[in-house]
């Protein structure tokens, strides 16, 4: 094929039908495309299906966590201990145990330094990991998806997933879900510990944990949409800045900058105030959390030294409870902190599966036979179509092209001309009605196999970063260089390849910058020329070439396309002239038919469209034949 599916500029299809009533989908903006609310749990339980797929790093980052926490919740009994042994030795200090207890601390934490940087190597590696999974499940999933999906989503939206949104996931996603793991380890372990050495002074947490419960589920439900809000506006914002950069001369051609600049403005204003009202939650929490911690640590301090003063508690066992009491409270001011970014995360990850969980297009039959030997004799009976149920495009249309025939398709924008396209290529199936080709029912045909018996040229070129050779060979993965220059020499397109610093071997820049769109469109041409298919589409394939260079390409092609069907979508009529047949489309309908000479003949629909094509031309001619100076005269 010579240009990507997604490239085919027919009708919307606009499927929101099946969002209407279901309060699980969201709409990203007034009126825009709803999007399916992932429940949380299911979030969740996916996030760990990709960690998962990583089981054995998974798992020695868990270990590694582990063992750090572990090392690092020691050092405080050992503390006590060393306490311990100055204060209750009355015959003096018992250095010998003094300084056991201080060596064993010291290799605790050099422990707990050595396995903090294993732990941040590994989950580094994990998140990489994770997050190449999921752009590599999303691109293949885009793949799959009907064109439908990319009529009605920007961009620039799509591209914020597979980055931004992403980005987030792996930012935070591997080492924040297992941190928060060893933090309830530490949780629980501290509270055995301390339980172990001061029951009583536990009395003061169950004051302030379940406030800190309480707080964290009130603020749950507001932060979580606030993260959503935020990344569908920062694809909002991206999706029209990838649209007024690929606009770039339209809008310096209308000077229309203050305008896009002010709308940038907006979309970038928008996506600002949902960060900053998201992170602002976020660290709201972080820091009631950390409120808590301290006026818990204030409470063991006071009724400690209180316990110390009556003789019920020893130093010791005190400083070892407070340090133990800093352990509790540093997982649940870290699970606080993290929990901004697991939202932000979340969130992201919603964006990502609600695209993974996209409906693929739909699969072949499951008798479906491979098309081959393929002539190219094409028959469309009673069709109707529309994109959406309400609107109907085609009705009752019939066609047939015998096998190394020109079908012209012509008819006013919005005839449903590139809709028949659509419907030859099996981008979307006929509602009723059926196409054959060769006698067989497309339906009951391979996707792969009908699209590959077509040839493509659309009018919106597509020219990807690489050698003029490979643009060219794009169709033909086994061409060879005489086959390339053969079909360039047939589409007029060779001497200007010659010119070009390396020739065949010169690297193109994605879309062909640097070229004009003559020469781009000449480029694909020779592309769909070198396709060894036997039928061959043409939208407005000529509409970027001059006339002079239309006519030799037309020559050329007639020469080269014998034996095979052609269809050609033409708005200017005079490139169809010599068509074996015409169909023109009104309103869905075929309303005449026949040759060049035929339809103008009948004076009817089609003879009005050609003579208009000419009205200004011959309007012109007049007003300087009148005109006793030659002046321009604007008619």
């Amino acid at each position: 094929m010579s240009g990507p599916m997604m490239g085919m500029g027919g009708g919307r299809m606009a499927r929101f039908s099946r969002f209407d009533g279901n309060p699980n989908y969201l709409k990203d903006t007034k009126g825009g495309k709803p999007r399916l609310r992932q429940p949380k749990r299911k979030t969740m339980l996916r996030l760990w299906q990709y960690l998962g797929k990583e089981r054995r790093l998974m798992i020695s980052a868990l270990i590694l966590m582990l063992l750090e926490s572990a090392c690092s919740l020691v050092g405080p009994k050992l503390s006590g201990m060393a306490i311990n042994a100055i204060g209750d030795t009355a015959g003096g200090v018992d250095f010998r145990s003094v300084y056991i207890f201080c060596g064993l601390m010291l290799v605790m934490y050099v422990l707990v330094a050595v396995f903090n940087y294993l732990v941040n190597r590994t989950t580094l590696l994990l998140s990489r990991r994770v997050s190449y999974q999921l752009r590599r499940d999303v691109f293949n999933k885009l793949t799959t998806l009907p064109v439908g999906y990319f009529d009605v989503r920007q961009t620039g939206d799509i591209l914020s997933v597979i980055s931004y949104d992403i980005d987030t996931v792996h930012t935070s996603l591997a080492h924040d879900v297992l941190q928060i793991v060893v933090s309830f380890f530490t949780i629980v372990f501290s509270i055995v510990m301390m339980a172990s050495i001061l029951p009583k002074l536990l009395l003061v947490f169950c004051v302030t944990v379940p406030i800190s419960v309480l707080f964290v589920r009130f603020i749950t439900k507001y932060v979580r949409t606030l993260f959503r809000k935020r990344s569908i506006c920062m694809g909002e914002m991206n999706g029209y800045a990838e649209e007024m950069v690929g606009g770039q001369k339209t809008i310096r051609a209308y000077g229309r900058q203050k305008q896009i600049i002010d709308g940038f403005r907006k979309k970038n204003d928008a996506a600002a105030m949902a960060t900053a009202k998201a992170t602002g939650c976020a660290s709201a929490t972080g820091a009631t959390m950390m409120c808590m911690s301290n006026l818990s640590q204030a409470m063991v301090s006071i009724f400690g030294g209180l316990m110390l003063f009556r003789g019920i508690a020893a130093l010791g066992d005190i400083a070892a409870f407070i340090q133990y009491a800093r352990r509790f409270n540093g997982p649940i001011n870290e699970i606080s902190t993290l929990y901004g970014d697991l939202q932000a995360a979340f969130a992201a990850a919603e964006r990502v599966f609600e695209l993974l969980d996209e409906e693929p297009e739909k699969a072949d039959e499951p008798d479906a036979v491979e098309l081959a030997d393929v002539r190219g004799d094409v028959v469309m009976q009673d069709v109707e179509f529309g994109y959406t149920p309400d609107r109907r495009i085609l009705h009752g249309l019939d066609l047939h092209a015998p096998p190394g025939s020109l079908l012209a398709i012509v008819g006013p924008t919005g005839a449903g001309k590139t809709t028949i396209i659509n419907l030859l290529m099996r981008f979307y199936d006929v509602d009723s009605g059926e196409i054959r080709v060769d006698g067989n029912e497309t339906r009951r045909l391979t996707r792969s196999s009908l699209r590959g018996a077509y040839s493509m040229v659309l009018q919106e070129t597509w020219l990807f970063h690489g050698t003029v050779f490979e643009n060219i060979a794009y169709g033909k993965q086994d061409a060879t260089m005489e086959e390339v220059v053969a079909a360039a020499k047939a589409a007029g397109i060779h001497r200007f390849i010659m010119s070009l610093p390396k020739g065949y071997d010169t690297v193109l820049k994605f879309g062909g910058t640097g070229i004009s769109k003559g020469q781009k469109q000449m480029l694909t041409i020779a592309r769909a020329m070198l396709c060894p298919s036997k039928m061959l589409i043409l939208d407005e394939s000529t509409s970027n070439v001059d006339t002079q260079t239309e006519r030799r390409i037309q020559s050329a092609m007639r020469e080269l396309m014998k034996d095979r069907t052609c269809f050609v979508i033409a708005h200017r009529l005079s490139t169809i002239r010599h068509a074996d047949n015409i169909l023109v489309v009104r309103d869905g309908n075929v309303v005449e038919q026949g040759t060049h000479e035929q339809l103008m003949e009948q004076r009817g629909f089609y003879r009005k469209l050609y003579e208009s094509q000419f009205e200004g031309v011959d309007q012109y001619v007049r007003g300087i034949s009148n005109d006793g100076n030659t002046k321009r005269r604007h008619v």
